[in-house]
């Protein structure tokens, strides 16, 4: 069976989109591929090797605080050296072009005919990424560059690894949700309040994902529209201050709530009562929210920006709202809720649900992985 060395910053129980994707794949080919991961022990708290990890056969997690990340390339190359002259390994898999695809390019370079594969899900704005690798440019460029293979997530992903000089096969596989998801979700519907219009947000409270023009276009639906509307915001991070006190300070105060961090399975509870997602990014790598949202039966308004327009079709499977503008952004609320629009509404939710079903499930998507896993070993 080949072995197969995972590069990824962070793991489970630290979870964003890429731990998800690793785990779903893993999974899905453990039977077919051993897999064998180094990764960052962010807390220091997490057990410093185990077996039989979430199709993991071996995880070794590297550090003792948080900060011991920014030492990741070298730790994780020494440790992934020592490992390979034990266990031979037959490919090399990073996820992003953070630490983790350094870490990957200095053991690409010790060891040049062990394929290296990167998988680029990175949801930040060209901008964003420019001022954090401005001093190590040519590295980040290497990243890309060294790489025998490169799966990105979305075009737009596809498209900044070009720009960036990578010269090897790029192909666009995109993350999954579970097909579980629609069928449990759906039942809830006929629990929600026809009084009552629900708008939710699942997002990073961070810039990119535009939540303080959501906020401001509540105040602008709510003066508008004849019965109340109320936002759930469901994520945490570095805004959460900033957002709960200009929302204190607004009219609506009543109408927001923010939820925090929860798991999945009350996301969907809470994605299956809402009768509209709307996150309106300034940047994104792909969403996975908004693919959960439509396989939920929801209707989406999002911003044409990154991976979105992938799968967002506006007036087929969604509506897009204009980048940093609230206005634009109530419009479209107001449009969802109108009883004229009622039938056009239950066709674009039918026809993004059928969409996500067909292209954005994990059985799908490891199957296109094995093959380009089985590509890369058996390459001559």
């Amino acid at each position: 069976m080949s072995k197969i060395l995972i590069f990824s910053l962070a793991y489970h129980p630290f979870v964003g989109g890429a731990e998800v994707a690793i785990k779903e794949i893993t999974e899905r080919l453990a039977g077919e591929f051993e897999f064998e991961m180094i990764t960052a022990n962010l807390d220091g708290r997490q057990k410093e090797f185990e077996e039989n990890f979430n199709g993991l056969s071996k995880i070794y997690r590297l550090g003792k605080r948080k900060s011991d990340k920014y030492f990741f390339p070298w730790l994780a190359c020494r440790k992934a050296v020592e490992l390979h002259r034990q266990s031979n390994y037959q490919m090399i898999w990073a996820m992003m072009a953070n630490q983790a695809g350094w870490a990957a390019l200095k053991f690409k370079k010790k060891f040049p005919q062990v394929p290296y594969l990167l998988t680029l899900q990175e949801g930040d704005s060209e901008w964003d990424i420019w001022r954090r690798t401005f001093l190590i440019r040519p590295i980040y460029k290497a990243i890309y560059k060294k790489a025998d293979y490169i799966q990105a997530i979305s075009n737009f992903l596809a498209q900044r690894a070009k720009n960036l000089g990578a010269k090897c096969p790029i192909e666009v596989v995109p993350n999954g949700i579970s097909n579980v998801i629609a069928s449990e979700a759906k039942q809830s519907h006929i629990f929600k309040n026809k009084d009552l219009k629900r708008v939710i947000t699942v997002s990073r409270l961070v810039k990119k994902n535009g939540l303080e023009d959501l906020v401001k276009a509540m105040e602008l639906v709510n003066k508008d529209y004849d019965k109340p509307v109320v936002l759930k915001i469901i994520g945490d991070g570095e805004l959460k201050y900033k957002l709960e006190k200009a929302v204190n300070y607004s009219k609506i105060k009543d109408k927001i709530a923010f939820l925090g961090k929860i798991n999945n399975e009350k996301v969907y509870e809470y994605l299956a009562q809402a009768d509209i997602f709307v996150r309106p990014s300034l940047s994104e790598g792909l969403g996975n929210a908004f693919l959960e949202a439509m396989a939920c039966g929801v209707p989406v308004i999002a911003t044409p920006v990154g991976g979105i327009p992938d799968f967002l079709k506006d007036g087929e499977t969604g509506w897009f709202c204009e980048v940093r503008n609230p206005k634009s952004i109530a419009e479209k609320i107001k449009y969802i809720f109108d009883e004229e629009n009622k039938e056009e509404v239950d066709r674009v939710v039918k026809s993004a649900k059928k969409m996500v079903e067909e292209n954005y499930n994990w059985e799908k998507i490891s199957l296109d992985l094995k093959k380009i896993f089985n590509h890369l070993i058996n390459q001559e």
